[in-house]
């Protein structure tokens, strides 16, 4: 099996409850490679990109604040690319589904997210859904320099 790169955030609410390392944990028990790994307090630009899919939502100017860390503390975000095989499927399947009350209580959204009594997914992580959005979000992300082979 050829092996894939993907992209894993920590987000803002995970470093305010601080489970950081918990959760790197996780991710990293797997068979899969860490090649990167940086603190990033995510500037306006880099969040409207990494959500650009979603510009239009009415959602979207909340979930660009909520990557800046705005709605939790103004904390960073831990960027990490994991390789290896079938490392997409993996990751997603460590951080569980993205609505945190239907999450397997073992992923890190299961364990760790909520759903606040607005309605919002504060869901600690998120993973690229798949091999074109992982080459676009890593690069994103990090610079070629950045990443280990």
């Amino acid at each position: 099996m050829t092996p894939q790169s993907v992209l894993v955030l920590i987000k803002p609410d995970g470093l305010q409850k601080a489970v950081a390392g918990e959760v790197i944990s996780l991710f990293s028990a797997g068979d899969l490679k860490l090649v990167g790994l940086k603190l990033v307090q995510v500037p306006l630009k880099l969040a409207r990109a990494h959500y650009g899919h979603l510009r239009g939502q009415t959602f979207f100017a909340e979930i660009v604040d909520y990557l800046m860390g705005k709605l939790h503390g103004n904390n960073p975000v831990v960027a990490m690319v994991y390789t290896g095989p079938d490392a997409i499927a993996k990751c997603r399947r460590i951080a569980g589904a993205t609505n945190p009350e239907a999450a397997d209580p073992k992923s890190v959204r299961g364990k760790f997210g909520r759903v606040t009594t607005k309605g919002v997914f504060e869901n600690l992580v998120h993973v690229s859904s798949d091999v074109k959005e992982a080459r676009r979000e890593i690069k994103l992300w990090f610079r070629k320099s950045e990443l280990l082979a």
